[in-house]
């Protein structure tokens, strides 16, 4: 269906980078220096929302630690200890209306029926 040619250029095309941001390359140095690169969309969203110095001083720390088994998990662990997430307050719970029973195609009829008439 497919020309080689054109299929080994898509091949070539999906093994390039694709950063155009300075957060996707902090992101992607995260997770070269944590050895965790199957979750470097995490490491790109903290690097979105954390400083970069920061993290990068953690990934360091933890990197250099050899008797880690998993430096993902403690990376996580560790930035969760030093700059914990903010709590969200909950929002009152909102109360249903209730619902009306509508009834359709019901004929109406007199309730006093005279038989008399």
């Amino acid at each position: 269906m497919f020309d080689k040619d054109y299929l080994e250029t898509l091949k070539a095309r999906g093994k390039q980078s694709h950063v155009y941001r300075q957060f996707q390359d902090i992101g992607l140095q995260l997770a070269d220096i944590l050895g965790d690169r199957p979750h470097k969309a995490l490491y790109i969203k903290l690097a979105q929302q954390h400083d970069a110095s920061i993290l990068m001083s953690i990934a360091r720390d933890v990197a250099d630690r050899k008797n880690i088994a998993n430096r993902g998990a403690y990376f996580m662990k560790v930035l969760h200890e030093r700059y914990p997430l903010p709590k969200k307050e909950k929002a009152p719970a909102k109360k249903k209306a209730a619902k009306k029973i509508v009834k359709k195609n019901v004929i109406k009829r007199p309730t006093n029926l005279d038989n008399n008439q």
